[in-house]
């Protein structure tokens, strides 16, 4: 199987699982939920060129959010794990390591601590967050999650 089909198998699944855990845990109360919608209408203010907003309330709701939700959700799946994979095989060689690929899937919690939450006016870590700690603590689980599915992608492939 080729590099970038590793990719981009390995950024769906984790994508996959990221979402189909978050739903399970969700349900339980155990995290907050993803909200696709508001995925949609962060990346269409992006690509209006709006990066920073006040107050998630200031992102007014858009038609087909939640289809530019899913698809800008699981692009940034893919785009994070084809780094991983190519990486690996330029820097170690061989086949991915799946631990490697849950380490990796936990350290991409960075870009919602440092980039999502303060584009949402939530401030570096969520600490704005009305859901208080819950915040950055569903973010890593749901990159733990998102790892576990990378993990299970490079074993296989």
């Amino acid at each position: 199987m080729g590099l970038i089909v590793k990719g981009v198998l390995a950024g769906v699944l984790g994508t996959l699982m990221m979402d189909s855990l978050n739903h399970l845990f969700s349900r339980n109360g155990m995290i907050s939920k993803i909200d696709v919608g508001m995925i949609g209408r962060m990346a269409v203010g992006w690509a209006n060129g709006h990066f920073r907003y006040g107050h998630p309330s200031e992102m007014k709701q858009v038609a087909n959010e939640m289809l530019y939700g899913y698809v800008t959700h699981y692009t940034i799946g893919v785009s994070l794990a084809l780094p991983y994979v190519l990486g690996w095989d330029l820097l170690v060689g061989g086949p991915a390591s799946p631990i490697w690929a849950l380490a990796y899937g936990v350290a991409t919690t960075v870009a919602s601590y440092f980039f999502v939450f303060p584009s949402m006016g939530f401030g570096v870590f969520g600490r704005r967050s009305p859901e208080g700690i819950r915040a950055p603590f569903s973010s890593l689980a749901n990159h733990l999650f998102y790892g576990m599915g990378m993990a299970v992608a490079v074993a296989l492939a």
